[in-house]
């Protein structure tokens, strides 16, 4: 149990929350994706789990769904640069916010785009192999920095939302 001097100075910093989020999505994705590529996508194939869920590996060179991922070389060390960039004001503003579930949600998109980042770096891409589909339908598939920056992005627009406007 904290004393009430620790206790408030803990209470007083919401951005060690996301501190720990952050580390601990970093540390599942990259753990996931290791696994994926070295031991169980070796060599790389489709394995049906459930009739809704496979595991697939997708080597994502472009943005969310794809996009721009024919682009040249250069391409990869902007998107690098800008994730860096964006990293950066998403942790000043976690460092500064009061509401820990801000801290929180920006500790998850934090964790998760350096995940990407250094997948980006160390292979060239985005190691993608979570794959819902429905009917023939596939959604594009994703990892799990992708789905925590998708959940932190949500809960960000929801406290947008519901927090009342000083």
């Amino acid at each position: 149990m904290l004393a009430p001097a620790e206790e408030s100075r803990s209470a007083s910093r919401p951005w060690t929350g996301g501190a720990v989020l952050m580390l601990l999505v970093l540390g599942l994705d990259q753990a996931s994706k290791w696994w994926i590529v070295s031991k169980i996508m070796v060599p790389p194939r489709e394995i049906a789990l459930t009739p809704f869920f496979n595991i697939v590996m997708v080597w994502n060179r472009g943005i969310t769904f794809g996009l721009f991922g024919g682009a040249p070389e250069a391409g990869r060390w902007i998107l690098v640069a800008l994730s860096l960039v964006i990293v950066a004001v998403l942790a000043f503003w976690m460092v500064r916010t009061a509401r820990s579930w801000v801290a929180a949600a920006l500790g998850a998109v934090i964790g998760g785009a350096v995940g990407n980042i250094i997948d980006r770096l160390h292979y060239g891409a985005v190691a993608d192999f979570l794959d819902f589909h429905y009917a023939g339908w596939h959604w594009p598939a994703f990892n799990v920095a992708d789905s925590a920056i998708v959940i932190g992005v949500g809960v960000l627009m929801l406290d947008a939302f519901i927090t009342p406007k000083e």
